[in-house]
């Protein structure tokens, strides 16, 4: 259906000031409050022009309230300027764009006001993360969550230089195999990247992979006065020119304007009557108009590309735009880095009809009256629901979590008990448990999990292998009120799906705890997807298992070294690596209602378990053990008065450091055990603390400190664990204490256990042999025997 033509004027002058907010609050950041470092602000210029059209007929027509968007990096201008008519962002804060507690440079869902969707910033990230929100809005629906919301579209606006990234192509994978449906991509087809253009015939390439995967492909390459020009006669002949130009040399033109279109129309052309007439009849600034009148920039037909999609198919926008159209560097190669130099920007100000002193009224420069523009914004779809950031209640976490206990148990072992046995309840916490696993579901024990609440899928599909009567350990059934997603071996999906679902409270306003599985070492290779979900605030619990070089046999590919510092460095997420089972239960009790908590309060938790059985201990799990196991450590030895030394270990190396801390008992009767559940929660309470004292001039203890005051100040310290020494290294200058920090630094290799731990020096002996050259005391007489 045609667009009304007074819905047209009004959306065209929408986009028309929303383009100029967004060039004068780049403006504004380099030119009258230029930034003291030197940085410019490049990219977003062009970029903000690029997609002003196809930004405002989505925002100002197209969006509905329940639809969630993820906004290319560079268009945060235009996005911040959208966000502005509608009185979502302030002006102070475009005012400081790029500045401390200023809009920032790309949207952000935690740091901007303005209701920001999803993150987005590192590239392709924000692209999947609409894919996976829209499964796990499939979730929600299918498990009678959503209530009486309707169901949004999920939407990204992605370059296509971004197209480029590996992840985006693994999500696609990840979505045919679930039924992907409410998705739209649409593509900013600039044909520019940061260095380049880009290849030609890329969109044909484009094109057959969405069909290939189950999408539907919408190319937008023509506006109505391309349209209106091809219907002369001689348009055919310039058609088919505009479709055989080169990417470069169309932008080169662009950039050069209507003389050198006409120039090069006519040498390679010729003189072919009707399609020459057809040129002549226009001046240069009218040919400049026609030739970057390309689909992207056109709003009619914008508007009609988007509202002709009538179903819930996945959507790809293939829309054809020119990178900085309108503005003096449009096209060029160099422009996204470019900035219109203040004379320039004075000459566009007078072209858009901008009085000086007026450059922020929302109508200034429109033919349209304010009372209209504002009566129109009011009506806006996207707008009828206020701000769309949802909630949702907190789900009750039982005080305990029960498994079944065994006198040898490997903290792997226990995850997967305690999760069977919170699968056999009819608990609300057991109902809003979501599970996921990159392929790796029963070898990191959630196998009985998945077999009491079986995988999701939103058509049955019954366990073939249990109709055949074949017998098998686990019933792989399919349901829509499945709790487990099953994901290919991609990392880099899982922690992207970690992130959908640990917004589900905000997004759809269902709250999930979703719990995921894979290998420690692997951790390494979703890293830039865990760091997206973590900036977000999406709320998780990650198990990964099995670690370190105790997976011995597997050889230096499976092991990990440095993860225990990635858990310590990561901002949002609480990293814990327990050495017994109930531990773990106090842990994950602790991290489900962590993970509930108020932004600023609460984060994710990350569980670095392993799959090595070891001896545990028999005792009542007290409230203020728990409080310390969550704190982050507690005395499993306590030092008595003389302590001159301290055994501290982390996870599952318990079994050498309470043997070396035996043998060691003979020489230091007062010696000390440290057992550390989390030395990313210590460190975290130790700078916190040191921080308010420094700031605040107020006495505060962490709890480190507090356990480590009463040793004497000539106390040494040995800290071990299966991962870098760094991890534990910082814990001497707590309190001044000489300490040597056992560890491990370079990869590892297949054999025994014990050949490991001896071989990189954390063994039972090697921790003796720290004591001993730290304190001198007579030397211990009985040493471990090797095996």
């Amino acid at each position: 259906m045609p667009i009304d033509d007074s819905r047209l004027q009004m959306l065209t002058a929408l986009a028309k000031k929303a383009l100029w907010l967004s060039s004068w609050t780049i403006h504004n950041a380099n030119h009258i409050r230029p930034n003291t470092d030197g940085l410019k602000v490049g990219g977003h210029q062009a970029s903000s022009a690029s997609l002003a059209t196809i930004m405002s007929a989505l925002y100002f027509s197209v969006l509905k309230p329940e639809d969630r968007v993820a906004v290319k990096p560079h268009a945060s201008p235009i996005f911040h300027a959208i966000q502005y008519l509608f009185g979502n962002q302030t002006r102070e804060k475009l005012e400081n764009f790029r500045g401390f507690k200023g809009a920032q440079s790309y949207p952000s869902r935690t740091k901007d006001v303005d209701d920001v969707d999803f993150s987005t910033g590192s590239v392709g990230l924000g692209v999947a993360q609409t894919l996976f929100s829209s499964l796990v809005q499939d979730y929600v629906s299918a498990h009678g969550l959503i209530g009486d919301r309707r169901e949004g579209r999920m939407i990204a606006l992605v370059g296509d230089a971004e197209m480029d990234e590996g992840n985006i192509f693994e999500a696609l994978v990840e979505g045919w195999k679930h039924g992907l449906r409410n998705c739209w991509w649409i593509i900013d087809y600039n044909r520019q990247s940061l260095d380049a253009v880009v290849r030609e015939g890329l969109w044909e390439k484009f094109e057959s992979m969405f069909r290939n995967f189950g999408w539907d492909v919408v190319i937008v390459k023509y506006g109505r006065l391309m349209d209106a020009a091809f219907a002369e006669p001689g348009g055919l002949a310039l058609k088919t020119w505009i479709d055989n130009c080169p990417n470069q040399r169309y932008a080169a033109l662009c950039f050069q304007g209507g003389a050198a279109f006409r120039k090069r129309l006519h040498d390679e052309i010729g003189d072919q009557g009707d399609v020459t007439a057809l040129i002549d009849r226009r001046s240069d600034d009218e040919l400049l108009a026609l030739m970057s009148n390309l689909g992207g920039h056109d709003m009619a037909s914008m508007i009609e590309a988007f509202e002709t999609i009538d179903h819930d198919r996945p959507v790809c926008f293939i829309a054809y735009t020119i990178k900085g159209v309108g503005l003096p560097f449009q096209g060029h190669k160099d422009n996204h880095a470019g900035l219109m130099t203040p004379t320039q920007m004075e000459k566009w100000r007078e072209s858009q009809n901008i009085r000086p002193g007026q450059e922020w009224d929302k109508s200034e420069g429109l033919a349209q009256d304010a009372a209209a523009l504002e009566a129109f914004l009011k009506q806006v779809p996207f707008v009828q629901q206020g701000r769309r950031r949802l909630d949702a209640p907190t789900i009750e976490v039982p005080d305990t979590l029960q498994f079944k206990p065994a006198s040898e148990m490997s903290t792997q072992q226990g995850f997967g008990l305690i999760l069977n046995e919170l699968a056999r309840s009819e608990t609300e916490l057991a109902s809003r448990i979501v599970t996921a696993s990159p392929d790796v579901t029963v070898s990191t024990n959630l196998g009985a999990w998945v077999n009491r609440r079986g995988l999701f899928a939103k058509a049955e599909n019954a366990d073939l292998f249990r109709q055949e009567k074949i017998p098998s350990t686990f019933a792989w059934d399919y349901s829509p009120k499945g709790q487990h997603m099953e994901l290919g071996i991609a990392e880099m999906n899982l922690f992207i799906m970690l992130s959908a679902l640990g917004l589900s409270h905000s997004i759809n306003g269902a709250r999930l705890l979703p719990i995921a599985t894979l290998y420690d070492p692997f951790i390494e290779r979703g890293l830039d997807a865990l760091n997206y979900a973590c900036y977000q605030d999406a709320r998780f619990m990650v198990a990964a298992t099995p670690s370190g070089i105790t997976l011995a046999p597997e050889g230096g590919a499976h092991q990990s070294i440095a993860t225990p510092l990635i858990g310590m460095a990561q901002d949002g997420l609480a990293s814990y690596e327990p050495a017994f089972v109930d531990e773990l239960a106090v842990i994950m009790r602790w991290g489900f209602a962590h993970m509930q908590r108020a932004a600023g309060e609460g984060g994710s938790v990350y569980l670095r378990l392993s799959t090595r059985a070891i001896e545990q201990p028999k005792r009542i799990m007290t409230p203020d053990l728990q409080q310390h196991i969550t704190d982050g450590a507690y005395w499993l030895r306590k030092p008595g008065d003389n302590c001159d030394l301290v055994i501290a270990y982390t996870g599952t190396l318990a079994p050498e450091a309470i043997e070396a801390t035996g043998l060691l008992g003979e020489a230091h009767r007062d010696i000390g055990l440290l057992a550390i559940t989390s030395a990313d929660r210590l460190h975290t309470g130790w700078t916190a603390a040191r921080r308010i004292r420094r700031e605040q001039r107020v006495p505060q203890q962490s709890h480190i400190e507090k356990l480590l005051a009463p040793l004497p100040r000539d106390c040494g310290i040995v800290a071990v664990l299966d991962g870098h020494p760094a991890t534990l290294g910082w814990i001497g200058a707590v309190h001044g204490h000489r300490l040597e920090a056992l560890g491990v630094e370079h990869f590892g290799q297949t054999g025994t256990i014990g050949d490991l731990y001896r071989h990189h020096g954390i063994d039972a002996n090697a921790i003796i042999d720290a004591a001993e050259a730290l304190s001198p005391a007579a030397p211990v007489r009985h040493r471990k025997m090797a095996v």
